[in-house]
C-alpha cells in the first residue's frame, strides 16, 4: 500500500503533507500504534537475551524510535532494541555488569557517528543483490523461528487464536483498507480471550512492564584505559552490526517504497540515537526489519511521523496503560509476526523458474547468506560471508574471461599477442604460462588494447614475462595500454621485486 497525494503520483515522505491529509494522517497514526504493540514482546525477549531487566529493552525501544524519527535518514523505518545488538553486548552484562553495558552502548554510538561521518554508508554499493535477497529471506526465517517458542507447550486455544489472527490479516484487506489489518487482528483476538476468560499466555507473562518514565543515567565505571580495553571490542561489534543491519534495512525500504534515503545521515543518526538511549539507561539498538515491514507494508506508513508515534505510543502504553497492554494475548502478536515473516520472504527467489534462469553463483551466494544467518542468528555475519562468497565467485568467473591470442603481423622476426579481458590477481596468475618463450622470435609485442590492468599482481606478471623473454635474449614491447593501465604500469613496473 503506497500513500499518494491527490496532486502527485509520487510517494509521500513529508510529515507536513501527512499532517495536511486526514487520510494519510490516519494511516501514520494507526500504523504507529500497531508497531508499538508489536515492539513490546520483542523488546522484552531481547532484554532477556542481553541479560537485563525488561524495562531496559522497552525504554531503549522508546528512545531509539523517538530519536531516530528526527535524526535518521530513512523515513518510516523503525529502530529499537534488537536481537542482533543484544547478542553482541550480552557478554558485557554477564561478565562486567550493567554499568559497563551502558558504557559499551555509549561508546558504540560514538563509533557509529564517526563511521557515519567517514562515509561508511557508501560501502553499501559493494553488497550484491543476491546477498540482499539472502538477507531478506534469512530475516523472514528468523522472524518465524522466533515465534515458535510461543507455540510450544501452550494451551490448545492458542492455535485457533493464531489462525483467526492470520485469517483477519489475509482477508480483511480484500474488503477494506480503512484500518490496518494487524490492529484489527490484535483487537479481535484480545476481545475473544477476554470474553472467554481463557488462560492463554499474555504480554504480561513475558515480563514486568515499567510504571514510570525513564530517567537520565550515567554509568559508574572508571574512566581509564582498562575500561576502554574491556568495552571497546564489544562497542565496535555493536557499532558495525547496528550499522550493517540499519543500512541493509534502509535499502530494503527504499525498494519497497520506491523512495530514496540518506544513508550517511542514517548512519550517524543511529549513533546519536544510541548515545541518547544509553544516557537513559537503554540497551541500545538499530533498525528492526520486522517492525519496519509492519509499518511500511502492513500499515502503509511512509513518513517519520509513524516512527515517532511508534515510540510515543509505546511509552504511553507502557507507563499509562501497562495493565491493559499486559492482557493482550501473545497469540495475537504471534499472528502479526507470522504474517510479517510471510510478507518479508522473497518467494520469487525460490520459484523453480527463477532458479533455472538464475546463474548458479547468484543462487549459491543467496543460499550461503541464508544458511549462515539462520545458523548464527547474526545478520551481520551472514551478510559478510555472503559478500565474501560473491567476491570469490565473481573473481573466479571473471578470471576465465581473459584470453591470449596470436595476431598476424607483416613485421619480420616479430610476434604479436593480443590479450583481452580484465587483468587482476585471479586472471593474471595464469598469464605467464600463455607464451612460447623459447620458440618465439626476437621481438614480442603484447597488445593490451582490449584489456585493463587492475592491480600490482598484473604488473608483476608482465615483469615476469619480460624477464623470461630476456633470458632468451628477446625483447618485449607492451602496447595498447589505456591511460589508467599505463599510469599503473609505469609507476610499478620493475619495482615490485621477484615473487611479488
Amino acid at each position: 500500500m503506497t500513500s499518494l497525494t491527490s496532486e502527485s503520483a509520487l510517494p509521500v515522505t513529508s510529515v507536513r503533507a501527512a499532517l495536511r491529509s486526514p487520510r494519510l494522517l490516519k494511516t501514520e497514526v494507526l500504523s504507529g500504534l500497531v508497531v508499538a504493540l508489536a515492539l513490546i514482546p520483542e523488546a522484552i525477549s531481547f532484554s532477556i537475551i542481553a541479560g537485563v531487566d525488561p524495562r531496559v529493552g522497552l525504554f531503549a525501544s522508546v528512545t531509539m524510535a523517538i530519536s531516530i524519527a528526527f535524526l535518521g535518514g530513512r523515513p518510516a523505518m523503525i529502530s529499537a532494541a534488537t536481537g542482533a545488538v543484544a547478542l553482541v553486548i550480552a557478554p558485557v552484562m554477564r561478565d562486567h555488569g550493567f554499568d559497563y553495558l551502558i558504557a559499551t552502548v555509549l561508546l558504540a554510538g560514538v563509533l557509529q557517528v564517526v563511521l557515519g561521518l567517514l562515509g561508511v554508508a557508501r560501502l553499501m554499493r559493494f553488497i550484491p543483490r543476491s546477498v540482499m535477497v539472502g538477507f531478506v529471506n534469512s530475516l523472514a526465517i528468523l522472524i518465524f523461528l522466533a515465534q515458535l517458542p510461543h507455540l510450544v507447550g501452550v494451551p490448545w486455544l492458542v492455535y485457533p487464536l493464531v489462525a483467526i489472527g492470520v485469517a483477519v490479516m489475509v482477508f480483511l484487506p480484500r474488503l477494506t483498507t480503512a484500518v490496518p489489518a494487524p490492529l484489527v487482528a490484535i483487537l479481535l483476538v484480545t476481545a475473544i480471550v477476554m470474553l472467554a476468560h481463557s488462560g492463554v499466555p499474555t504480554v504480561g507473562d513475558e515480563g514486568d512492564l515499567p510504571d514510570s518514565l525513564p530517567s537520565l543515567f550515567w554509568p559508574n565505571v572508571p574512566f581509564s584505559l582498562e575500561t576502554l580495553r574491556i568495552i571497546a571490542p564489544y562497542a565496535l561489534g555493536m557499532a558495525l552490526v547496528g550499522l550493517l543491519e540499519s543500512l541493509m534495512t534502509a535499502k530494503l525500504v527504499d525498494d519497497v517504497t520506491d523512495t530514496p534515503s540518506a544513508k550517511t545521515r542514517e548512519a550517524w543518526g543511529q549513533g546519536v540515537s544510541n548515545v541518547i538511549t544509553g544516557l537513559f539507561g537503554g540497551m541500545g539498538g538499530c533498525a528492526m526489519i520486522g517492525q519496519t515491514m509492519i509499518n511500511v507494508k502492513g500499515g502503509g506508513a511512509r513518513t517519520r511521523l509513524s516512527t515517532f508515534l511508534a515510540g510515543a505510543f509505546l511509552l504511553v502504553l507502557l507507563v499509562g496503560l501497562g495493565d491493559l497492554v499486559g492482557l493482550i494475548p501473545m497469540a495475537a502478536l504471534v499472528a502479526v509476526m507470522v504474517m510479517v515473516s510471510v510478507g518479508t520472504f522473497d518467494w520469487h527467489s525460490i520459484r523453480p523458474r527463477t532458479l533455472r534462469r538464475m546463474p548458479r553463483s547468484e543462487t549459491t551466494v543467496m543460499v550461503a547468506t541464508v544458511i549462515v544467518v539462520v545458523a548464527t542468528h547474526n545478520l551481520a555475519i551472514g551478510v559478510v560471508v555472503g559478500v565474501l562468497v560473491a567476491m570469490v565467485l565473481f573473481a573466479r568467473r571473471v578470471a576465465h574471461f581473459t584470453q591470449v591470442v596470436e595476431v598476424p603481423t607483416p613485421e619480420p622476426d616479430t610476434k604479436v599477442y593480443a590479450v583481452t579481458g580484465a587483468l587482476f590477481f585471479a586472471s593474471s596468475n595464469d598469464l605467464v604460462h600463455q607464451f612460447d618463450y623459447r620458440g618465439d622470435p626476437g621481438t614480442v609485442i603484447i597488445d593490451l588494447t582490449d584489456s585493463h590492468v587492475w592491480d600490482a599482481s598484473t604488473v608483476a606478471t608482465l615483469d615476469a614475462i619480460t624477464t623470461k623473454y630476456a633470458r632468451y635474449g628477446k625483447t618485449v614491447r607492451i602496447v595498447g595500454l589505456n591511460a589508467a593501465s599505463a599510469e599503473r604500469h609505469s609507476r610499478l613496473a620493475g619495482t615490485l621485486g621477484a615473487g611479488h
